[in-house]
């Protein structure tokens, strides 16, 4: 049997090294366009900051590895250009000679993965443009700022690229300004949580502009539709990705209407003789049961195998894809599996969510922190949907433990009940995870009711009753512009002073200490009790970026951020 694979990154050389796990004897052969094959695309930014102090670092196999290793042929710079579906070959093109010639194939691996956008802007000729796809993109970029005197560099787009571009940069000690047109950077994140990063963006002197978009270029400097120009002296534009699919359009395969190409379970594409995987394919959605697009690593290796198996008559079970992902914004961690609020909202999928802060480990360890942890579940099942974790300590692997979950159908109760390992340098003996889930729970159970921390502002305008249940001490260092303080160590020898007869909203630091006196005023007779999720930290944090970078008032006396 003879194979050839069109593209020879994640998806390519995982499904080439697995058909050579499974056939000795088969003949397997990958083209990919670039000078290079199996490199760490995901690693490409930190070259930027030095984090991968060589270029060549970046790569994982050379063309002579693979043939030595795996017995499979390489031919680097050769760009399929055709496939001649009824013939069963593929016309290549030796993009160093222009030399065109013919291969044939019984079964053909497409996996060609996706390029950058670069939208047709006023002026773009005249700027000193970069995209970061491959090892050839990023060593350019490196060497035009090593040797080009750059100090001031754009980005344009606030997805993962976007954002680990300018961390880099900024890192290194670039000045960087990051524009991006959405109201938010990373929309893997609710626009509550994503406010921690975009902080610690703006703290860590990246200019993040965020609801403006490019609308011509003088030379690297940008004009935005606010009008505000943007100075630098390189431009990275990082507005998106499209599937690198018109080799399969040409052929005829079918597609999406957004380019992308359709498999089946199996990653078979509409010719049973071809398969499909990576970035450039359409996926299943294990929550919302619905198709999709998913550009990460992981997904490609799983499909790579996946269809490998499949040639070779092995049972595939496929259970779809939810999107777990992770990122490092300068000194934070962020991580998110799953749903979206914002994707169930759009979905119709009812649902509730539980934000709490607790410590990464035992809060008396001298490297504990917080951890930002919003869990999205569906109700009235409890079905857990999805999570997002930001934090300075270890928030993947809070995610990971969502992720698994989330394949296994569990619920807020499955959480509740988790066994994780535990000793203070690594954790608490109720981690975030069991803490949010006994907190779901209880809502489930309606135990408590709650407010979330973009509701606050509105309360506030509307002088809704708020007691803040710190300690005056706590209390006098910054609060809720509104809020009374009553201590809940002196709440029920002053209930007089707490109306019956409206709402009232309680907040202490994370929302934990508030909670408790919910219970303590609900046993006391009062009905009209609310926690604030989140507390006064979950707040500062929401309210940070838009209070500054709006010139709003705030609607606390003071921030707070530890």
């Amino acid at each position: 049997m003879k194979y050839v694979i069109v593209g020879g990154v994640t998806g390519g050389a995982s499904a080439a090294a697995r058909l050579r796990r499974l056939d000795e004897e088969a003949d397997i052969l990958i083209f990919d366009k670039s000078p290079h094959v199996s490199y760490s695309n995901c690693s490409l930014p930190y070259r930027l900051s030095e984090t991968i102090d060589e270029t060549e670092k970046l790569i994982l196999n050379s063309p002579q590895k693979l043939k030595g290793m795996y017995n499979i042929e390489t031919c680097v710079s050769s760009e399929v250009v055709s496939i001649d579906r009824k013939g069963k070959k593929v016309r290549v093109k030796d993009l160093v000679n222009q030399r065109e010639y013919e291969e044939h194939y019984d079964k053909l691996i497409l996996s060609p993965g996706a390029y950058a956008v670069v939208p047709p802007i006023k002026g773009i000729e005249g700027a000193n443009l970069f995209t970061i796809k491959n090892v050839v993109d990023i060593d350019r970029f490196y060497t035009f700022l090593k040797t080009g005197d750059v100090k001031k560099v754009s980005v344009v787009g606030g997805g993962f690229i976007g954002v680990e571009v300018a961390v880099n940069l900024r890192e290194a000690g670039y000045e960087v300004s990051l524009v991006e047109a959405m109201p938010q950077i990373l929309r893997t994140y609710d626009y509550d949580m994503v406010q921690i990063l975009q902080k610690e963006m703006a703290d860590k002197g990246v200019e993040l502009i965020v609801e403006d978009q490019v609308m011509e270029f003088r030379k690297s400097n940008m004009l935005l539709k606010s009008g505000r120009i943007v100075e630098g002296e390189a431009v990275v534009m990082a507005v998106g990705i499209r599937p690198d699919t018109a080799l399969a359009r040409e052929a005829g395969l079918a597609l999406n209407q957004r380019g992308a190409i359709l498999v089946d379970g199996n990653y078979r594409t509409s010719d049973p003789d071809i398969y499909a995987i990576g970035d450039a394919i359409e996926v299943f959605h294990a929550l919302t049961h619905k198709p999709m697009m998913l550009q990460l690593a992981g997904p490609a290796q799983k499909q790579a195998r996946e269809a490998a198996d499949h040639i070779y008559g092995r049972i595939v079970r496929n259970t779809g894809y939810i999107g777990s992902s992770c990122i490092k914004v300068l000194d934070y961690n962020a991580a998110s599996t799953g749903l979206t609020a914002a994707q169930c909202e759009q979905e119709g999928i009812p649902y509730d969510i539980v934000y709490v802060i607790p410590k990464d480990k035992v809060s008396i360890m001298p490297d504990s922190t917080y951890l930002h942890y919003k869990l999205i579940y569906e109700i009235p099942t409890g079905q857990v949907l999805g999570v997002q974790v930001i934090s300075r300590g270890d928030a993947a692997k809070r995610a990971d433990i969502v992720a698994t979950l989330l394949k296994f159908g569990g619920t807020v109760d499955d959480l509740r009940d988790l066994e994780l390992c535990y000793a203070p340098p690594f954790s608490s003996a109720k981690d975030a995870g069991n803490y949010a889930g006994l907190a779901a729970c209880n809502l489930l159970q309606k135990t408590f009711r709650q407010v979330r921390t973009d509701q606050v502002r509105s309360l506030v305008e509307e002088g809704a009753y708020i007691i803040d249940v710190r300690e005056k001490e706590l209390y006098d260092q910054g609060h809720i512009r509104t809020a009374v303080n009553i201590p809940i160590s002196q709440i029920r020898q002053r209930l007089e002073e707490i109306p019956k007869d409206r709402p009232v909203y309680l907040n202490c630091k994370t929302g934990q200490t508030s909670y408790n006196a919910v219970l303590a005023l609900q046993g006391k007779g009062f009905r009209n009790v609310y926690n604030i999720s989140g507390g006064f930290l979950g707040l500062c944090f929401f309210e940070y970026f838009n209070d500054r970078t709006k010139n709003r008032e705030p609607i606390v006396t003071a921030y707070s951020f530890e």
